[in-house]
Order: C-alpha cells, then structure tokens, then sequence
C-alpha cells in the first residue's frame, strides 16, 4: 500500500497501476536517493509457486537486457512475502495513453516509435527471449519522447522446454494476440512482429484492427480474418508502410518479416522515403498529409546542403511542368504509378509496376503495392491476396501483376523474383494496362528466380499471369526485370 516501506529501502509514493497479477508504484530509494518504479506481486499469488517462479523470471529475463529502448532492471528481492522487481522510473505515459489522447499519430512519428520498439525487441531476441505481449500499455514514451518496452512478464526463453508457458497455454492480450498464441501453438520470435503490427496499425488508423465483445471473438479474428485495409483507413499512409504493417500481420508466421531486425530495417527504409517537404510528399502522392489533432512532427535533424535546395526546387519545377503536361494532353493512360517504385533498365528499357489484371473475381487488395516489384529493392514485395485454396479457390482464373515497358518492345525475357517460390505463372503481352493479354511465354513453376523466355509479342505491357498459388496459399514477387 501507498507508505509502505519495501525491503527497508523502496518507499510506495503512488500506485500508477493495478493489474490482476502485480500492481506498479512510484516509489523512492532511501539508500540511492532516486525516484524508482516496483512492481509488486498481489500477495495472494504468494503461496503460488508457478506465479511466483513467472515473477522471478522475468526480472532475470530483463536484467539480461541493457538497451536504450528497453527498461532497466535495478533489483529483485521478497520482504514480507511480497514478492517485487525494481525497475528504472520513467516519467510521461505509455503508448496507449498516447494513442489515446491524440488519435492517429503523424507517419513519421509512428515510423520513429516503431523502429525503436523493434530494435529492442530484435536485442531481446538476440538474448533468445520473445515478448509474447507486445501492446501499446507496454512501451513506455519518456520525456524526450523515446519509447521503452517493459513487462516481460509473460516473457519465454527460447531454448526453455518445459515450463507454464507452453503450448497449450495462451497468454498475452487479445487485441495484439498473435495466431499462434490464439491456437496454442509454439511461440517464435515471429509472434513479436505480429503483435508489432497490431500495435503500429492502431497508431496509423487509430484504432486495433480487430473487435469483439469477448476476448475469445477477437482471438478468432486474428486466427480467421484479415485486418481491414489500412489504406482504407487512412490515406495519407505511404503504400510502402502499408504493405510494411500487412506482412507483419500475416497469419502464416514464415511468411512475415524474417527477423525482427528485418522489420526494423524496412521500416528504416520507409521513414527515409518520406524525407523531403510536406508539400512534395503531397504533389507526388495527391493526397494531403494528415497530422493528428494535437501532435507535432518531430523537427528532422538538419543536414549539409550546400546547392542541394536549388536543384530540389529546380526539380520540383520540372516535376510540376510534367504533371501539368499530362493533365493537357490527356496523358498515355499507363494506368497509377507510385513513387515507392522504381524501375530496373535492362538494355534501355526500364519496367515499373503499375497494378494488377484480374478479369474476374473480387479486386485485389494488393494492387497499389505493384511498384514494390520493380523497385530494385528485393526486400519489398507485391503480393496476391489468400482465397484459402492452392487455385483462388474457384473464384478466379488467375492474377497478374502488371508492369509498363514504357514503350511498344519486344522482349527477350522476363526475370521473376520471389521470397514464395512454388506458383505457377507465365507471361502475357498486350497494349493496355486493363487488358486484353496474349500468352508470350510458357507455364513455369516459379523458384527463387526464374527467367520466362518470351515468344517475341510487341506489347508496352506485360502480365505474370499466376494460375496457381504457392504452398502457404500466397503469392509475393520481390523484383522482376527485363533482359
């Protein structure tokens, strides 16, 4: 209680939380003269070995873990049967009371919290410990603005065979439960970038991508569903981000994000995307940012530029004058492009993706990833939607990615790859992004990379025309280029 004296040395100041197994206080080191936080065990969970070992282990978990955006472990001890952990004091609020109180919070901003909490959970799977409870109340937002993951309470050695924690017992919250967690299954260091994603998802639209009147109807729904469409949600998000939060969200745990560190470094790549002026980002995307209510843009660290701002506002310039001539002229109905995407030349011709063909069937949400195909970056990926089913369940005949030649050619090849090698596909030709296609290669089952070798058709347009899905029921193709 609030004046109790802890071990002769922990003063209780302030309860700050109460949950069914501990309670959180402020208190005060009379033996270092520093403002701490404990973390007490309900004393009725005393007498309960298995609880008790969980305490226990968790202050052993985290004083393995000395790391900026981690919080520190001071001591551990029992005095009077109260079992405790000490932890450093950090003063402002957790992210959920963050989200909270502002609504959806500025991209840069979620990018910058993101990368922090995922180098700190990357460092604590390093030391072969996952999570299992990644939520907004765990990470912490100190006053210089930085997050600090906490309460690893339910955290698991990956290495530990035998113990309360495993298979068969679910634990974690189910707004951020993983699948995995949800059907009982193993847990990996994969079920960190899920409940990751959740966590960033309810920081870009505002709310957790699952609801349910019971904790058993929202388990379910990240067993069974897929979360709503972020871009739906949220327009301003960069499809780059997006297609970021959804592959950490895959239900299938090999087909997120290899490692925590992976996802860390995408979205390193997505944060210096956004680099350049608001109102640069606005003319390329057509879209006006949206800040939330009540926040502010971190300031960006100055850089040297010395003539770097002329030729940025001669090429905003130039950039304007081609937007104006395409809305003269009427353009040359190539169909979106998006600034994520670049393109690969091979022999003076530079590809770019452009969407998806699906003449039957529901539209595909993955379309605006397209670009991520032909970015030059194979870490990025366009990917087909699941149907549950090796052929899309009946539903369609196929579905192709599309990528503009620029131009009317005639191709030798086409080069395809993928991080889910086993689909079928071929190539197809024709004048018009929507269609209609002509066959202009074999069938192939796709590896790694595979190279289609062309029949000779002339076509600004070429289809991977994908009839039949990858074990795990999706589809992704990382880069294909021109040869």
């Amino acid at each position: 209680m609030v004046g109790e004296v802890i071990d002769e040395r922990y003063e209780l100041e302030e309860l700050v939380e109460h949950g069914g197994m501990s309670s959180v206080y402020r208190g005060h080191d009379r033996l270092l003269e520093r403002t701490v936080a404990l973390k007490v065990l309900h004393a009725h969970f005393g007498d309960d070995a298995d609880y008790v070992e969980r305490f226990r282990r968790e202050a052993r978990a985290v004083a393995q873990l000395s790391h900026p955006h981690i919080v520190t472990v001071i001591d551990r001890g029992s005095s009077d049967g109260h079992q405790f952990i000490v932890f450093e004091f950090v003063e402002g609020e957790n992210l959920k009371q963050l989200v909270e109180r502002t609504g959806p919070m500025p991209v840069d901003r979620v990018l910058e919290l993101g990368i922090q909490i995922a180098d700190a959970l990357a460092f604590a799977h390093a030391h072969d410990l996952v999570h299992r409870d990644v939520k907004p109340q765990n990470v912490l937002i100190d006053k210089a603005g930085d997050a600090k993951v906490t309460d690893f309470g339910i955290a698991r050695s990956l290495d530990m065979e035998r113990g309360m924690t495993e298979t068969g017992t679910v634990l974690g919250t189910s707004n951020y439960l993983s699948p995995e967690q949800a059907a009982s299954k193993p847990v990996t260091p994969a079920t960190d970038i899920y409940s990751l994603g959740v966590v960033l998802y309810e920081l870009l639209a505002g709310d957790v991508p699952f609801r349910g009147d019971n904790l058993v109807v929202v388990a379910m729904k990240h067993v069974t569903e897929h979360p709503p469409n972020l871009l739906d949600q949220r327009a301003d998000v960069p499809p780059r981000v997006a297609q970021a939060v959804e592959r950490a969200l895959e239900k299938d745990p090999e087909q997120r994000f290899a490692s925590m560190d992976a996802f860390a470094n995408e979205l390193r790549r997505c944060r210096e995307e956004l680099g350049g002026p608001e109102t640069e980002r606005t003319l390329i995307r057509g879209t006006p940012v949206v800040a939330a209510p009540g926040t502010a843009r971190k300031p960006r660290a100055r850089r040297r530029r010395g003539h770097l701002p002329t030729l940025l506002a001669l090429a905003g310039l130039v950039l304007i004058a081609v937007v104006v001539a395409v809305i003269v002229f009427g353009g040359s109905g190539n169909g979106p492009r998006h600034p994520s995407g670049g393109g690969g030349t091979v022999n003076g011709v530079t590809l770019q993706g452009v969407g998806n063909y699906e003449p039957s069937g529901p539209p595909d949400k993955h379309a605006n990833t397209a670009s991520a195909a032909t970015d030059g970056n194979p870490s990025t990926d366009w990917m087909t939607q699941h149907y549950f089913s090796p052929a899309f369940g009946g539903l369609m005949p196929g579905l192709g990615l599309v990528v503009d030649a620029g131009r009317s050619v005639k191709l030798g090849s086409l080069t395809v790859r993928t991080p889910t090698p086993g689909f079928t596909a071929q190539i197809q030709a024709g004048s018009s992004p929507h269609g209609p296609f002509a066959d202009d290669s074999a069938s192939q089952t796709v590896s790694s990379a595979t190279t289609f070798h062309l029949n000779g058709a002339t076509a600004q347009y070429y289809v991977v025309w994908i009839t039949q899905l990858p074990p795990g029921g999706k589809a992704a193709i990382s880069e294909v280029t021109s040869g």
